[in-house]
């Protein structure tokens, strides 16, 4: 089944489609950015539906619709929990156990996660129930905790220290550093802790090893971006453009295997989810990307908890550079020069718009399908993967 096209890419399209001139054409458009001329017709039907130009079911209708069949089935669900679950508790001379119940209900069809929130369960324990029974070393330090929780509730000024010496005098002795890592994990801290440190003014630490760096003969630390097949390195950045508007941020990803750009994110805004927005459109394109290496530089963005998750639920093996090294991830730098010489330089830009057309334009039309590259024979990148990959689909 062929993978959806991501919707940043569609919104793209849709407005190139719809502010063209007179004499391009929507087949010209659907061949510069490689979809179907039916696909394109039915992005735009679907949009001037949206805009109420044309009777029809609009998108926000038809998610509407979806998300009242999955309330209703989640509601009968619930019912369904709630009218075993009274059965269940009404039965005498049994041990009211409720995690049997969810057990049972669980083999006969109704989700963990709507059991577990009708019957005001938690998950982890259900199944670490499930799994094997609860350690005794378990049992001893949730002991502690509660002693531990006893004495920070009664008195919050109190440290790790005296909290554990309240804990031995309630009858739970324990190391100190025991008590230490119970306070820690449940983030019980003195009311006088210390205040916590100003951010941003040193770059952080890296959370992925340099996996495209090596030492020469000289002892010198290089950087090699060489792929042999698609999917196994993909780099990564952010650069920032100006405008009337003010600034515009776009993250790419880029394949050096062909030179592709097979996932970017464009925003007024240079958060977490501009990086994971562009991930994720690469990771739509491309279809099953595990084991693919992707570097980047130690942009907090890329350090951030919600990248480095996107990373770890596709397969991705992430790869960082040192700090304030450009060299480190040359390859990306040098499509960033590319793309300021192409669009940003050539004129002002007095809206957001304008210059996010006209990036996502040169992208998919001419870096892409326009733009020969020597090193890949004086093929464009779409040629190229389409010349390569073909042999091999067909061995």
């Amino acid at each position: 089944m062929p993978q959806p096209y991501p919707k940043e890419f569609r919104d793209d399209v849709i407005q190139v489609a719809l502010n063209r001139d007179a004499k391009t054409t929507i087949a010209q458009i659907a061949k510069d950015f490689g979809i179907h001329e039916g696909t394109l017709n039915k992005w735009i039907r679907q949009a001037e539906i949206d805009a109420g130009n044309k009777p029809g079911k609009s998108t926000d209708e038809s998610a509407e619709l979806r998300e009242l069949r999955r309330r209703t089935r989640l509601l009968e669900q619930e019912n369904e929990v709630l009218r075993r679950a009274a059965a269940y508790l009404s039965q005498a001379n049994l041990p009211k156990r409720l995690y049997p119940l969810v057990r049972e209900l669980a083999a006969d069809g109704i989700p963990v996660a709507v059991s577990c929130r009708v019957l005001k369960l938690s998950r982890q324990p259900y199944y670490r129930w499930l799994a094997a029974p609860v350690p005794e070393a378990e049992v001893a330090e949730a002991y502690r905790a509660n002693a531990l929780f006893d004495a920070h509730r009664d008195d919050p000024e109190f440290g790790y220290r005296y909290l554990a010496d309240e804990a031995e005098s309630a009858g739970q002795p324990m190391a100190v550093r025991t008590a230490w890592r119970l306070c820690s994990s449940n983030a019980w801290f003195s009311a006088f802790g210390k205040g916590r440190a100003k951010n941003g003014k040193k770059p952080g630490p890296p959370v992925h090893d340099d996996l495209c760096a090596f030492v020469d003969a000289d002892g010198r630390t290089r950087h090699e971006f060489h792929a042999d097949a698609p999917n196994q390195l993909w780099l990564t950045d952010i650069s920032e453009h100006h405008t009337g508007e003010g600034k515009l941020y776009l993250c790419a990803v880029k394949d050096p295997y062909s030179s592709r750009i097979v996932g970017y994110s464009i925003s007024s805004r240079m958060k977490a989810r501009l990086a994971v927005d562009a991930l994720e459109m690469a990771v739509a394109r491309r279809g099953d990307v595990a084991g693919c290496k992707t570097h980047s530089d130690r942009g907090s963005q890329f350090r951030s908890k919600k990248f480095t998750r996107a990373l770890a639920r596709h397969g991705i093996i992430g790869s960082m550079g040192r700090v304030g090294a450009a060299g480190d991830n040359a390859a990306m730098e040098s499509f960033f020069a590319l793309l300021q010489k192409n669009v940003l330089d050539r004129r002002r830009w007095a809206t957001r718009d304008q210059l996010r057309i006209a990036i996502v334009t040169w992208i998919e039309r001419t870096y892409h399908r326009r733009r020969r590259q020597a090193r890949l024979g004086r093929l464009t990148p779409i040629e190229y993967e389409a010349i390569i990959e073909s042999p091999a689909l067909a061995a």
